[in-house]
């Protein structure tokens, strides 16, 4: 690409609508569990990048624990218990299956679920 091609789309018009946080939550989830799923089927080859996909995920559910530990979340009590919950199985659960102990597919559960909450009329 050269200069002018970087200048144009610099400076091009964004045609992409804002995204709403349940959108940006349902995208982030859809990322990783694809990476999740890509290099977990490429074992053992694939185990550094199988790792990193793990720790995204991770990474992913402590955030989610954070923010429904605050007391100014707007969720309801039960839906943050059980979303909190989940983050530590998360970590768990991750912890076992890069030590080879446990498979990944209840975490591609998780996720799965996740994103029908996230977008409930979308089949996933």
């Amino acid at each position: 690409m050269n200069i002018i091609d970087l200048a144009h789309q610099a400076y091009a018009p964004k045609t992409s609508a804002l995204r709403s946080e349940r959108s940006t939550e349902h995208q982030l989830f859809s990322e990783i569990t694809a990476q999740l799923r890509n290099t977990a089927s490429r074992l053992p080859a694939a185990f550094p990048k199988f790792a990193e996909a793990v720790h995204a995920n991770r990474a992913v559910w402590t955030h989610l624990a954070t923010q429904v530990a605050d007391g100014d979340n707007a969720l309801s009590d039960d839906l943050r218990a059980r979303i909190f919950y989940l983050a530590e199985f998360t970590a768990f659960h991750s912890r076992k299956v890069l030590k080879g102990e446990a498979d990944i597919t209840p975490l591609i559960d998780i996720n799965t679920a996740m994103m029908r909450g996230l977008n409930p009329k979308e089949e996933i």
